[in-house]
């Protein structure tokens, strides 16, 4: 309970930094147009290359990655058509069109998954952030209720079960938060976008292959090595795999 409450001040102070809110700007409202004008007209690399421009100055959005895995899709790059769907995702995991996509795009490329845990199965229709926020939104109510009932005079029982109530929904939200953050879908979540990529049972392309993973397959990043990446794989196997043939999910 107290690693789940950790994890929540520090969430917070990650959340504004993360995930940039849309910006309205005309400018980036120009790259955008751009980048569907570009999309319409069937020319793709141009396409993404204007989204990609609003990516790197942080115009982050569950749109933006969408559109981008769409054109990602049509160039015939199929595991960096993953990679940002998974990424619309991840700051909205409701988001109906990015998960059917992917699922399409995942069987097609026959990516391999990581199983996730039972909170990502159960509980995923909020994200690692909106756990964050319902937490943080039930320990004040509930410290406000707290410091209510201390100065108050007759003490209702409801009142009392209501602050009960908020703080056990603090705590179970700071640790679904928590698990998102370190399960299947937390920050070392990857995406191989590379073809014939093979784990490795160490630092060498003479090494013995551990398993062979499609483009668009999902690895979880547990520590680097130079040029190298040691990850846990689907079919839960561990195994070195060239650093730069996977991007982070989260940016």
């Amino acid at each position: 309970m107290r690693s789940a409450f950790i994890f929540l001040v520090t969430v917070l102070g990650l959340t504004t930094g993360s995930i940039a809110a849309p910006d309205s700007s005309a400018n980036a409202e120009a790259v955008f147009a751009r980048g569907n004008a570009a999309y319409a007209a069937g020319h793709f690399p141009d396409a993404i290359k204007e989204y990609e421009t609003l990516m790197r100055t942080g115009q982050w959005n569950p749109a933006l990655f969408y559109d981008l895995g769409n054109a990602y899709y049509r160039t015939g790059d199929l595991g960096r058509s993953i990679l940002n769907y998974e990424r619309a995702l991840a700051l909205n995991p409701n988001q109906a069109e990015a998960k059917a996509n992917l699922q399409l795009v995942r069987d097609k490329a026959r990516a391999l998954e990581l199983p996730p845990t039972w909170i990502e199965t159960h509980l995923a229709f909020l994200g690692r952030d909106q756990y964050a926020w319902v937490a943080t939104a039930a320990f004040w109510a509930a410290a406000a209720m707290l410091c209510g009932l201390y100065f108050a005079r007759r003490r209702a029982v409801v009142w009392v079960f209501a602050v009960v109530l908020l703080s056990a929904i603090a705590v179970g939200a700071a640790f679904a938060a928590y698990q998102l953050e370190n399960g299947r879908a937390g920050a070392n979540l990857a995406i191989i976008t590379q073809k014939n990529i093979h784990a490795r049972l160490a630092t060498a392309e003479t090494a013995g292959a551990v398993l062979t993973l499609p483009p668009g397959s999902e690895i979880k990043i547990l520590s680097t090595r130079g040029d190298w990446s040691y990850a846990s794989l689907p079919n839960d196997l561990q195994g070195w795999i060239p650093a730069q043939s996977a991007e982070r999910v989260r940016l």
